[in-house]
């Protein structure tokens, strides 16, 4: 699975970007897919997952109720709808596939188990 994030730019407090990841490869449509962020100096942190089917999504506490996670198969495409937006989401924000979709829910939320990593796009909130 290739994926490629796009969709990132500079807002100011309370505005709205949404984010895509495009995958390719044949396995997309069976992989659960996720973001990831990463703001300068800190680790790359768990934002949103979604099944493969699209059924079930996880969110960071940081982010529930902001955001809105999605996936459309047919276009190989996950969808990351950011509301609200606050300086403190600043951050590279990257697409990550979990193929196949073994992690428990343990480790849903760490980085370490994702199998692809898109190359990030950054997201700017200013005050």
């Amino acid at each position: 699975v290739q994926l490629q994030a796009s969709g990132g730019g500079s807002v100011q407090t309370g505005g709205s970007l949404t984010l895509s990841c495009e995958a390719s490869g044949r396995t997309f449509s069976r992989s659960a897919t996720a973001w990831f962020r990463q703001a300068p100096g800190k680790e790359r942190e768990f934002v949103a997952r979604i099944a493969w089917s699209g059924g079930r999504t996880y969110y960071a506490d940081s982010v529930k109720g902001r955001f809105t996670l999605s996936r459309d198969n047919g276009k190989n495409t996950m969808y990351l709808q950011m509301n609200s937006l606050k300086p403190e989401d600043t951050a590279v924000y990257y697409c990550a596939a979990d193929t196949p979709p073994l992690l428990i829910y343990s480790e849903l939320w760490y980085a370490r188990g994702y199998d692809y990593w898109g190359q990030g796009t950054q997201v700017t909130v200013s005050s």
